[in-house]
């Protein structure tokens, strides 16, 4: 008989506040996941508020992952950068991630635009890494290509202890509620401007209207800091489903909840069944405010009497995060 192997289902954006999805929750039936929620215990909780740069679901993955880090200084672009080969294990040097996006003007506020709806191709995005590279450079960062179009890693010394906010907190949002503040970002808010009248007047752009996509105006820093050292390698690494982030960032509620749906019938069945093989599964759930760590902690008679008393529904543990 095949050995099962542990698993570690992490899933951001389980539960959202926006009013949309907070309304959907409430028709939500999900009856894997409340069948799992009563097999499994609750082993861990992170709760903060929402004006954490690093939102729960980037705190649970970077503790699974053993890197302890400041809000809104996990160092994302470090740890790509040595997976790619950019840096050496040894590397102390400090990174950051680079995202092109479009910034939405209105009438009182700028708001950042979701960069993975921009649409952009590998070619674009070098043709704009070149494009930029020369103005980073006077300011001490250098420029790298990711395997994202559209994301660049950076390395620079302003980037260790800059705390920057995830794109996944800014969307949507004024981009003066979590842009960097300080002397230091001073002259990262200058490049800022001096960016956004420089793409301007690109090709790139021109095509890009042509195709009627969104311009591409701006950047955002995020991912920022120092890998001090190298990651632990958890039991499970942990499978991170993006399947509800984009309803949940639009506050599309219908979306949002069919996206649950689609999951509970697909990964969390697999969990479910990778479970009643007797494998080591965990499950984290998480939020706007808070990540939820599920594991098995007891199987057998004593569980199965435990969770005929213990009938929490799914939508109660979501509503919590």
């Amino acid at each position: 008989m095949a050995e099962t192997l542990p698993r570690h289902l992490l899933i951001p954006f389980a539960g959202r506040g926006s009013p949309a999805c907070r309304a959907a929750l409430l028709t939500l039936r999900l009856p894997n996941l409340e069948t799992l929620l009563l097999r499994l215990s609750l082993a861990d909780t992170d709760t903060q508020d929402e004006s954490t740069r690093s939102p729960p679901h980037e705190r649970a993955l970077a503790q699974a992952l053993g890197i302890s880090a400041a809000d809104g200084c996990i160092p994302w672009a470090a740890l790509e950068a040595r997976k790619t080969g950019l840096a050496a294990p040894d590397d102390h040097e400090a990174w950051g991630l680079v995202t092109l996006c479009n910034w939405q003007v209105g009438i009182d506020d700028v708001a950042l635009g979701d960069p993975s709806a921009i649409e952009i191709d590998a070619a674009e995005s070098m043709a704009l890494l070149a494009v930029a590279q020369p103005f980073f450079e006077e300011d001490g960062i250098r420029l790298y290509p990711s395997d994202t179009p559209g994301r660049w890693l950076a390395r620079a010394p302003i980037f260790d202890g800059l705390a920057t906010a995830s794109i996944d907190r800014a969307v949507g949002c004024p981009i003066s509620q979590w842009s960097p503040l300080g002397d230091s970002s001073r002259p990262l808010r200058r490049l800022q401007n001096e960016m956004q009248m420089l793409l301007y007047t690109q090709r790139v752009n021109d095509d890009r209207a042509a195709r009627g996509v969104p311009p591409i105006n701006s950047f955002w820093l995020s991912g920022t800091g120092v890998l001090k050292k190298e990651p632990t390698r958890p039991v499970a690494t942990p499978e991170v489903s993006d399947a509800l982030r984009i309803a949940a960032l639009r506050d599309d509620g219908a979306a949002w909840a069919a996206a649950w749906q689609a999951l509970d019938a697909g990964a969390i069945a697999d969990l479910l069944t990778d479970y009643t093989r007797g494998a080591d599964v965990a499950l984290t759930l998480c939020g706007d405010r808070a990540a939820q760590r599920y594991t098995v902690q007891q199987r057998g008679l004593a569980r199965w009497a435990k969770s005929l008393f213990d009938r929490t529904r799914a939508s109660s543990v979501l509503e919590a995060l």
